[in-house]
């Protein structure tokens, strides 16, 4: 018989599981990694014309992808282009951020498998008489290891030409040069860290479902167990 449990701890964990798992797809897939130094948003016969002024914009550049404005000369209008430069894997433009791509991909694999297992944890708490909730722990430990590894990687390739383009001649491995870290960046920071404290939480996770207190409503014969 399925027994629906809910407690506060199983619940924050599966949350934080979900939350972790989007944070980091989504700092992945951004183009806010790094952003360049600040280049004028138009030509100067344009401003001229239009008596306004050259407001100065940062283009930005992600692992795959990059953001730019191109100008409108016919309207005098400006848009941001945001789209990847690389057409497939081998046109990233560093062997380090090649290597970061995959290392981020496969612990963002694990993330949502995990955040999608963890829906279920309500209903099942173990399989083959292994407990969800440390597997799914020993998943996220795994993932956190592959999220470090392309982090660390990631400003190795800092020195390579298309770096270099956005970034000023002065930029190099793990050297910034003209440009500043985005939010996507600190967003796969934080997201590596909330991985390693939900895989410290499962435990916590585990240990509240199967509680004395669990039990003794699974011996009264209630399928929905709810508990703070």
């Amino acid at each position: 018989m399925c027994h629906v449990i809910v407690t506060c701890r199983s619940m924050l964990w599966t949350l934080l599981s979900i939350v972790v798992a989007f944070a980091e797809l989504i700092a992945f897939m951004s183009a806010d990694w790094l952003i360049g130094k600040a280049k004028p948003s138009g030509s100067e016969d344009v401003d001229n014309r239009t008596g306004g002024s050259q407001e100065p914009y940062h283009p930005t550049l992600g692992i795959y992808g990059r953001c730019t404005r191109i100008s409108h000369m016919q309207f005098s209008r400006r848009d941001t282009l945001c789209g990847p430069y690389a057409e497939n894997f081998n046109e990233i433009a560093s062997g380090f951020w090649q290597a970061t791509a995959i290392f981020l991909a496969m612990g963002i694999m694990i993330l949502c498998t995990v955040a999608f297992v963890s829906v279920f944890t309500m209903c099942v708490q173990s399989i083959m008489k292994k407990s969800i909730f440390n597997v799914c722990g020993l998943l996220q430990g795994i993932a956190g290891l592959f999220l470090i590894l392309g982090l660390i990687l990631y400003p190795a390739g800092w020195g390579c030409q298309k770096a270099i383009s956005y970034c000023g001649p002065y930029a190099s491995a793990y050297k910034l040069g003209d440009c500043s870290l985005g939010w996507a960046f600190y967003t796969a920071i934080g997201g590596t860290v909330l991985t390693f404290i939900c895989a410290v939480f499962s435990a916590q996770a585990e240990i509240a479902t199967s509680s004395d207190k669990v039990q003794e409503e699974i011996e009264e014969g209630k399928n929905l167990i709810c508990l703070l």
